[in-house]
Parts: C-alpha cells; structure tokens; sequence
C-alpha cells in the first residue's frame, strides 16, 4: 500500500500561481509513475499531468500545456505541480496519484494509488 499526501492548495487569484505538492513517506518514490487528476462536483475524474517515475518524462492535458509544470525529487519522495496564470474554471480537488512501474499513465484509471485530494479554488 502506498499513502499519498497532498499539502499545498488553496486560494488563488485568479492569474495566479499556486505550487500543490504530493508526498509518499517511507516508500521507494522512484518506483512510482505518478500524476495529478482534478475533479469537480458532478464530473468524473480529469487528468492534468503525469511524470515518468525517473522524472525525465512528463505529458500534460491540453489545458495547462505552458502553464502548469510537473516535477519530481526522488531523493526526497515529493512531486510538485507548479501551476501558473490560474484560471477560475481550474478550480477543483486535486488528487496525486501512483501506479508502480514505469511510463505514463494519462487515463486516471490506470493508477491504483491516490491521495485524498487538495482544494484549489481560484476566485477574487
């Protein structure tokens, strides 16, 4: 089992940046493809970003290409989405999720572990 830990999110202006990190103590980070996933209420799960587990790879929803950046310290077990010029329809849960193994998981199904979320509102 892996326990994944969001701090980091908040209000925003909107235009805004805001920098959610995802955290995994005591487990061998490096072993993990992560990503993050957004949902509103009422919707399904949305991907917004996802990151190779040796961190050389990521790939993003089409919606936050140039804004939002994924990365990763395999050193310290931590991921972080530097998300930038915020928007209000952004806000939502965000969520870290995992799946061991290599690669890049773009469909929110395919990871099996999750965080229990952070808020992000963007609003003035």
């Amino acid at each position: 089992q892996v326990q994944l830990v969001e701090l980091g999110g908040g209000l925003v202006m909107p235009g805004g940046p805001l920098r959610p990190s995802c955290a995994a103590p005591g487990r061998t980070f490096s072993s993990y493809r992560m990503g993050w996933v957004r949902q509103t209420p009422g919707k399904e799960r949305e991907f917004v970003a996802a990151i190779h587990w040796g961190g050389g790879s990521t790939y993003y929803a089409d919606s936050v290409k140039g804004r939002f950046t994924n990365s990763r310290d395999n050193a310290k077990n931590t991921m972080h989405l530097q998300m930038n010029s915020l928007k209000p329809e952004k806000t939502a849960v965000y969520y870290c999720a995992a799946r061991s193994g290599s690669g890049l998981n773009c469909n929110p199904a395919e990871y099996n572990y999750w965080g229990q979320g952070t808020q992000v509102t963007v609003s003035s």
